[in-house]
């Protein structure tokens, strides 16, 4: 009878061992996908309005005058247009002529996208406007780049002509 008995205890713990080891087989996951985000089609936007000024006299206490202090970029874009650089040469001559003097260029994005989104294209936006400065002799020490995100809006309409506004680097020059 003790046969028996240890018999059934053996079996028992033998069929115990067996269900565990089949229930910790691990269970096989499904690869998580992330959702593709699909990028909007490129509108053709039209050109903010810019006035044309005449003046080419260069005014030591705050830039050289007759040059605009901004420089507008195209949707979704940190690309410096040909029609703004005269805007960027006209800074670095000043800039490269009065070594003492110094900027801050503030990179703003229309109010489309998220925060982080675009505090980083306000950055990329600002640095393409330092990097051209740099590239025509402006020391490193006179740019401070910076992105102001879409906290400082020019024009507060949401529409094309009111974003184009918006999607700017301005420079500013530091007393």
């Amino acid at each position: 009878m003790r046969f028996t008995t240890v018999s059934k205890t053996l079996a028992m713990l033998i069929a115990s061992v067996a269900l565990l080891s089949a229930c910790s087989t691990p269970v096989k996951e499904e690869p998580k996908t992330v959702p593709v985000v699909e990028a909007k089609p490129e509108v053709k936007q039209p050109e903010p309005e810019v006035k044309k000024v005449e003046a080419t006299v260069i005014d030591t206490t705050n830039g050289p005058q007759g040059v605009k202090t901004e420089v507008f970029f195209d949707f979704d874009k940190y690309d410096i247009k040909d029609e703004y650089k005269p805007v960027v040469e006209g800074h670095a001559k000043f800039l490269v002529a009065n070594p003492n003097r110094s900027i801050l260029v503030q990179g703003n994005t229309d109010e489309r996208g998220g925060r982080e989104y675009n505090i980083a294209l306000g950055q990329k936006r600002a640095e393409a406007v330092r990097k051209a400065l740099s590239l025509l002799g402006v020391k490193e020490t006179q740019v401070e780049a910076v992105s102001l995100g879409k906290d400082k809006p020019r024009a507060t309409g949401s529409d094309e002509a009111s974003w184009a506004q918006n999607r700017r680097a301005d420079i500013i020059y530091k007393k």
